[in-house]
């Protein structure tokens, strides 16, 4: 008998049992053994394709670019910087790449006590580039007062508004929207709902103050429409992980949705100073006051006495009251008083939007009701489009893509979208747990979050900018929002209403833009030196040791 020489033996046995395994493999789909040419060819392509998508960073990217402007009489030197800020876990796991664009003024260094203020829209889900090429920033795009923007070229340059010579500016980008994404395997679901948008943009802030040095510099946000309903909520979580803000300035607010279910009638309330300024503006009042103010304070004082009376009876209301609240609502709305009846005292935006310049085969916009639109009839009940909106959207889209690529130089081959909505899977969770309450909102009013924060912070400063030609985020519901967050006298000093001729896009009217800055800087000034005195403007909410 002849026997194989041991070593022989050894190689056979391993040489079996990774034939084994690689077989088990196959048979799980773990390896590519086993499978034919045609799986493996797809897996090839889909790889292929896979390889040429355009994906956001992980690793941190920093274009930075250097410029001057002439302000006042002065020329300002500063730093452009386009680039992107990583969002970790706990354990370090990267989640998304958040896009921003800064400017600095040159010679600032970490540790400055310089101002530095966050700016960003609202949507939810829009990218930041409605304030960042019409606002504040050192370039913006010129509109007139109110204009349709022509096509390209565009009259977009050096912005003499610029509040660079008070503060820093840093506008971001919501996850999803503008070249801000999810990374790795992480899922636009993650970051898709109030308090999800509320952490994102906690942790970018940190993130940029951390790695730009600026915990010592007083700092500020600017919100935009539902950016305001962030900021009420982001204001709370910033303090509460350690970063307490000088100032939040909320422009055309919405900071609380529950008003807005269907059965409720403050949102009635809230629009017919709205609706009473755009009538003004129009000339459609049989006894036009001389100003907008006149018109508001007449509508004001209505809406808070028979109108809200009338309503809180609602179907029980007798024929007279009805018809004299209706006949009033005429005079202050220029709306027909049998028209009002027929809508039971509840005018819809839409409605109202549709009626007013019926008769001039017009509609009002939206966003900025001074814009007349036209249907495709004077029938119907609601416009076929928002005028205001289609006025403005095309020269600012146009206007920011040339400026990141040719004259900040950030070159990427994703598409800057203008809205976390443009892509597939969004849906936003409405759900917020607000600080303080026993139950999760159904829908948010993040007032609550922005009380919170007033009362334990009390060098927290907080300016509401209102248009008034605004009806998607009408005054009156940012005056109602504000006014229930049950400050104590002493706290509300703290809190300031300021109001324009203007619509949402308070800063596409030149003259209104004029005086926010000059509101702005001043509301810069005062917060900034409050923090520095000892005593603060008002008293803590808390109780002493």
């Amino acid at each position: 008998m002849r026997f194989l020489p041991i070593v022989s033996i050894l190689a056979f046995s391993l040489t079996t049992a990774a034939a084994a395994q690689s077989s088990g493999e196959a048979e799980k789909g773990g390896g590519k053994a086993g499978k034919s040419v045609e799986a493996l060819h797809k897996e090839a392509v889909a790889e292929e394709a896979e390889a040429g998508w355009a994906r956001a960073p992980v690793e941190e990217r920093e274009v930075v670019t250097r410029h001057s402007i002439r302000v006042g009489g002065k020329t300002l030197d500063y730093e452009a910087t386009a680039g992107t800020l990583t969002l970790r876990n706990a354990v370090g796991k990267p989640e998304a790449s958040i896009f921003y664009t800064a400017y600095t003024l040159d010679g600032t260094k970490p540790g400055t006590k310089r101002p530095i203020m966050f700016f960003f829209n609202g949507g939810p889900g829009s990218a930041s580039l409605w304030l960042h090429m019409g606002s504040f920033g050192p370039m913006r795009l010129t509109t007139g007062n109110p204009e349709y923007v022509r096509p390209a070229p565009f009259d977009f340059g050096p912005n003499p508004d610029t509040l660079l010579g008070k503060t820093d500016l840093v506008f971001i980008d919501a996850p999803g929207a503008g070249y801000s994404r999810p990374v790795r395997d992480a899922k636009p679901s993650d970051f898709y709902g109030v308090d999800q948008d509320v952490d994102a943009f906690t942790r970018a802030i940190l993130r940029y103050v951390t790695k730009f040095g600026r915990w010592n510099s007083p700092k500020f946000l600017l919100g935009e429409s539902y950016g305001t309903l962030r900021s009420g909520a982001l204001a709370y979580q910033l303090q509460d992980r350690g970063m307490a803000l000088n100032g939040v300035i909320l422009l055309s607010s919405i900071m609380n949705y529950g008003v807005r279910q269907p059965g409720f009638d403050q949102i009635y309330l809230t629009y017919l100073p709205s609706y009473a300024a755009t009538a003004w503006y129009h000339d459609q009042l049989p006894n036009r006051p001389a100003s907008v103010e006149e018109a508001v304070a007449a509508a004001r004082q209505f809406a808070e006495g028979p109108y809200a009376a009338a309503l809180a009876k609602g179907q029980t209301i007798s024929l007279e009251e009805r018809d004299a609240v209706a006949s009033q609502m005429s005079e202050l709305t220029g709306l027909p008083v049998d028209f009002i009846k027929r809508a039971n005292l509840r005018v819809d935006l839409s409605r109202f939007r549709k009626e007013l310049l019926r008769d001039e085969r017009l509609t009002v916009g939206r966003f900025d009701s001074r814009y007349t639109g036209v249907d495709v009839d004077a029938a119907g009940e609601s416009p076929d489009f928002d005028a205001s909106s289609e006025a403005i959207s095309g020269a600012y889209i146009g206007s920011l893509n040339g400026y990141l690529t040719h004259q900040l130089g950030y070159e990427t081959d994703m598409t800057y979208r203008l809205s976390a909505r443009d892509a597939p899977g969004f849906e936003w969770d409405w759900s917020h747990e607000a600080p303080g309450t026993r139950r999760e909102q159904t829908t948010p009013n993040t007032a609550v979050d922005l009380s919170v924060a007033m009362r334990t912070n009390p060098y927290l400063k907080v300016l509401s900018l209102n248009g008034y030609y605004d009806m998607a985020t009408p005054f009156y519901g940012t005056e109602y929002d504000l006014r229930h967050m049950m400050l104590e006298p002493a706290q509300q000093g703290n809190l300031e209403f300021l109001y324009y001729p203007a619509g949402h896009m308070t800063y596409l009217n030149p003259e209104a833009l004029r005086q926010m800055r000059v509101d702005l800087g001043r509301f810069i000034d005062e917060a900034v030196a409050e923090a520095r005195s000892a005593t603060p403007p008002q008293p803590p909410a808390i109780a002493a040791p």
